[in-house]
């Protein structure tokens, strides 16, 4: 058994796995990770410490998670954060409502008939567990796993440092309804990916200090060759006019006064509209109006500045 602190990410998107779990991304994710975000990773990796991310919205905050389990052949396990989430979800659910239906349809069927169902058996609650994305990774023992937590933010406040009772030593949890402990390997430990937009404000100190944090910036130099991984992967053709539409959409960014800019997956979407989806009307010049703004613009005062005054 590989422990965790022996996988190295590069993150290059040149490293295919040798023999991935079954429960890894079968898809190779065209990602293009900065050498400070690939250590951030292998830290994490080595450490045994959740990975914090932030960053603009569409800049890869998610998709890193997806990127990491393809190259190192991990399994990922994804957890979307809602306003309702509490850590116990990340852990296991426990179905009681089946249960009682169970246990009324065998009273009700007798023993002989509820012996041929193919429903469980009532005396035993372990039948009525289901472990969460957490509590899958703990239970592996063959490697370790990818864990996204994704927008971690929309939950309560308590939500974080109730994490910290299990991402700590000793990584273990008891299902209380069974009497069950599941207790993570020290060689599977999972690498917990942890996204956050600040919806709600900043993150709880005590949470904060135990993880690696990383502020994943725009790629602006990585632009040219993040599109040819998005459009080869597809199995498209490079636009024609795709210097020139960088070129716009850096200035976009770069020179007007925008309360959301746009970020990378609003851009691949926009050049892939360019290159399907224009005529003579819409074709992009080099000071002409911007085609498809709908693309690139998300609020009402930016569509202002950058449409209607124009």
């Amino acid at each position: 058994m590989k422990p965790r602190s022996a996988y190295r990410f590069y993150g290059a998107m040149e490293h295919a796995p040798d023999d991935p779990h079954p429960d890894a991304p079968t898809q190779p994710e065209p990602y293009l990770a900065s050498p400070e975000l690939a250590r951030a990773v292998n830290l994490a990796l080595h450490l045994g410490r959740p990975l914090l991310l932030e960053g603009e919205a569409g800049c890869g905050k998610t998709r890193l998670a997806y990127a990491v389990a393809y190259e190192l052949g991990l399994p990922l396990y994804r957890w979307d954060v809602r306003s309702t989430s509490k850590a116990q979800d990340g852990l296991y659910n426990y179905d009681a409502l089946r249960r009682l239906h169970d246990a009324q349809m065998q009273r009700f069927l007798g023993e002989r008939e509820q012996a041929a169902s193919p429903s469980n058996d009532p005396g035993d609650p372990r039948n009525y567990v289901q472990l969460g994305p957490l509590g899958r990774a703990f239970a592996l023992c063959e490697s370790p796993a990818v864990v996204l937590i994704d927008e971690i933010d929309k939950a309560d406040i308590d939500f974080p440092n109730d994490l910290l009772t299990v991402l700590d030593e000793p990584w273990a949890f008891t299902i209380q309804e069974s009497g069950e402990q599941v207790q993570a390997e020290p060689a599977c430990h999972p690498l917990v990916v942890i996204t956050s937009n600040k919806e709600k404000g900043n993150l709880p100190a005590p949470f904060l200090r135990r993880c690696i944090y990383h502020f994943i910036k725009f790629p602006e130099a990585q632009l040219k060759r993040i599109v040819e991984s998005h459009f080869a992967r597809r199995a498209l053709a490079m636009p024609a006019a795709t210097d020139l539409a960088i070129r716009r959409f850096l200035a976009l960014r770069q020179g007007e006064r925008l309360h959301k800019k746009p970020g990378t997956s609003e851009f691949l979407d926009w050049l892939e509209a360019l290159a399907h989806f224009t005529s003579p009307v819409t074709k992009l010049t080099t000071d002409g109006p911007l085609p498809y703004p709908e693309l690139l613009i998300k609020l009402r005062a930016d569509w202002y500045t950058v449409v209607e005054q124009r």
